[in-house]
């Protein structure tokens, strides 16, 4: 049995060039975006410091995914509980000792480097999902076992407190990732029905005592700025954080909102809009932004608006199709793999990333209320694409090393018998096919 477990099967590795072209392409954009939006960041020495200084998270995020391509995806499978653990650390550490970030507690510094607990808790929330999927299986059939299913709603359940008390858009991500990850790992329809009920049972209570929650501390100056960029009114300003998210979701239901006259109330979302359409179809040409000393977050919340308005509509649109590459990439390997843990695990990661893409571009066009979220691998932020970058790992690692249905049966034989014992089930995309 050990030396099943030590194999590796004896195969030609692959390496995806879908995802390495993705990536290379998505760090190009932020390199190039990245110095005319950070002009804002900009005050003593050299102009591209902020870029400089964002090429080393790049090239550190870049060390770490050619470290984890190589390693087999069972060995990663195995650190899954340590990763997940030390996330949930770091979301209490930042709750005692943590530094506000945009009037919350949102950020822990490690060795002088501001770390966002939360860009390693969306892709633990994916990867911990993986977990109790893969060992939950029913046999047989397309399912998951009745404790998979309690056990997946209690794991949710933790990642969902432990964010909410951050920001909702956060806690939005983590919820739809772990939702997408029950229907991706098989979860029977009835219980995937139970399993959203109690979510939305359970979130809304929290939201409805959240927004009636009053709060008489007062606030700091870069609490009150926020206030003020994100047009939140006084009851925002007097009541708790959750006052705030209505607030948003108000003002940004607010009849005729386009057509509202500039002010200091509603800036950042009509600067967002004055430089997407400053942009129109093709752009006004890379480093020519009009908008980029003025739109707040302009290199990170913000930084699609900024694109756009550099390259055109046209461009953003590829971008977007760029994210939802990862994603189709992903299905396709995962109805290719033999096993079920290769492909909830590439899909897992592929959901980290293209649901933070979907929900920023979302937030700059105005489909959703003003709220915080990177551009993944574009934004600056350094965790973030730390943790970007951690997960691209994870997918190379594991088209490089997952056997396919067209591989030889001995090969096929030889992964199975490596797995841990309670993981070897067969991929449900194609277990109709192999029970035939």
């Amino acid at each position: 049995m050990d030396s099943a477990l030590s194999a590796t099967p004896v195969r030609k590795k692959r390496t995806d060039h879908h995802l390495w072209g993705t990536y290379i392409l998505l760090v190009i954009v932020a390199v190039i975006e990245l110095f005319s939006a950070s002009i804002q960041e900009v005050t003593v020495g050299s102009i591209f410091t902020p870029v400089i200084r964002h090429g080393y998270f790049i090239a550190a995020g870049l060390l770490i995914m050619l470290i984890l391509q190589h390693i087999h995806y069972r060995h990663i499978y195995r650190m899954i509980p340590v990763f997940v653990f030390f996330c949930i650390g770091l979301m209490f550490a930042v709750r005692i000792v943590g530094t506000e970030v945009n009037g919350a507690m949102r950020a822990i510094r490690i060795m002088g480097v501001p770390v966002l607990p939360a860009e390693f808790m969306k892709l633990g929330a994916a990867l911990g999902m993986a977990w109790i999927l893969t060992r939950n299986q029913v046999k047989g059939r397309r399912d998951v076992t009745e404790r998979g299913l309690w056990m997946c709603m209690g794991f949710m359940g933790i990642c969902a407190l432990l964010l909410f008390s951050q920001g909702l858009s956060n806690t939005i991500v983590v919820v739809c990732i772990c939702y997408s990850m029950m229907l991706i790992g098989g979860m029977g329809l009835k219980k995937f029905g139970i399993a959203v009920a109690i979510g939305v049972l359970c979130g809304g209570i929290a939201i409805g005592l959240k927004t009636q929650l009053k709060s008489d501390v007062k606030l700091t100056p870069q609490q009150e700025r926020v206030i003020a960029l994100n047009g939140e009114g006084e009851t925002a300003r007097a009541d708790g954080r959750g006052n705030v998210w209505r607030e948003r979701v108000k003002q940004h239901f607010r009849g005729d909102k386009h057509l509202d006259k500039f002010s200091t109330e509603h800036q950042q979302e009509q600067l967002s809009y004055i430089a997407q359409a400053h942009g129109g179809l093709f752009g006004v040409g890379v480093g020519r932004s009009r908008e980029n000393a003025r739109l707040p977050l302009a290199f990170s919340d913000y930084i699609f608006a900024i694109i756009i308005e550099e390259l055109g509509l046209f461009v953003g649109l590829g971008i977007l199709v760029v994210y939802m590459w990862i994603l189709g990439r992903s299905a396709k390997l995962t109805m290719r793999f033999r096993q079920t843990m290769p492909g909830i695990l590439v899909m897992g990661c592929a959901f980290v990333i293209v649901f933070q893409a979907l929900y920023h571009m979302a937030i700059v066009s105005g489909v959703f209320p003003v709220s915080g979220q990177p551009l993944p691998l574009i934004s600056k932020g350094g965790i973030s694409v730390i943790a970007t970058s951690m997960a691209f790992g994870v997918m190379l690692s594991v088209a490089r090393h997952a056997v396919r249905v067209t591989d030889t049966p001995a090969e096929q034989k030889l992964e199975h018998n490596s797995l841990p014992e309670e993981t070897r089930s067969v991929n449900p995309s194609i277990a109709e096919v192999v029970e035939a």
